[in-house]
């Protein structure tokens, strides 16, 4: 899995910028059932002569398709759309349904990863307690947890679970929706002469999480992935870890905590 992903929430003709992610070095996009632009990013790679298996794609099953049948229905038709066989690593979007179907959509992932439609599964927005439900059923942990985390939401608890368990953390809204006038953002700007959402890319890489920066703007794909010629300080990586906030600096969803 590449460390650095392209996201393309938001960007239902997201064609364009996956184009021009490709063009740029990014081989990791993460789509969603949710996104509706399953169909764009194939129609990308098709369109980029970027063989298939050089490029790691990731979808997620929605809520509204948990359970067993319905979510290997729901992974076809993910493919159906994608126009390709297989994707890199399929997730369950978030933990709202309840255990039993949080397991019987794990349990049809399992599945569709043993039949080859699925080469890695995890999940998203899921808590140390909802990873633990897949453990006391028997079944094989999560390769990857994706949730919000930036410096004002790092939600530790979660984070020191997946490293512990050797999950990997995806990092979705890496760049705080545009929230760059932070201060302290605005200081090491200068100081590193770097964008604020370069800072804010290269303080997730630097804690080992795998970033999910978006956009549609070929100049900013660009710039955001101009990330790996510089490094943060440990005390500069300190004081921006100071700006966390918890729950409360979360600026999208975050259903952690679904019972």
């Amino acid at each position: 899995m590449p460390i650095l992903g392209f996201g393309v929430f938001e960007n239902d003709e997201c064609a364009p910028a996956c184009l021009a992610a490709l063009k740029v070095g990014y081989r990791h996009i993460d789509s969603a059932r949710f996104y509706k632009n399953e169909a764009q990013v194939g129609l990308a790679i098709r369109q980029s002569g970027i063989p298939r298996e050089d490029i790691f794609v990731t979808s997620k099953v929605f809520h509204v398709d948990y359970g067993y049948e319905s979510t290997l229905a729901a992974v076809q038709d993910s493919l159906d759309n994608f126009g390709y066989d297989y994707f890199d690593l399929y997730l369950i979007h978030s933990a709202l349904s309840g255990k039993k179907a949080r397991l019987e959509t794990w349990r049809a992932l399992v599945d569709a990863k043993k039949a080859g439609k699925i080469r890695s599964i995890g999940v998203s927005n899921y808590s140390s307690r909802h990873i633990d439900e897949i453990r006391q059923a028997g079944y094989e942990l999560p390769s990857v947890n994706q949730i919000e985390l930036h410096p004002f939401c790092q939600q530790k608890p979660i984070v020191e679970y997946c490293k512990a368990n050797g999950i990997v953390v995806q990092a979705f809204s890496p760049l705080i929706r545009g929230r760059l006038d932070e201060p302290l953002l605005q200081e090491l700007t200068k100081k590193y002469n770097k964008d604020a959402a370069q800072i804010l890319i290269r303080w997730s890489m630097q804690h080992g999480h795998v970033p999910l920066p978006k956009s549609a703007r070929p100049e900013r794909i660009l710039s955001n992935s101009e990330v790996f010629d510089f490094e943060i300080s440990a005390e500069d990586m300190e004081t921006l870890d100071g700006l966390d906030q918890g729950a409360d600096g979360a600026v999208t969803w975050n259903p952690v905590d679904a019972p």
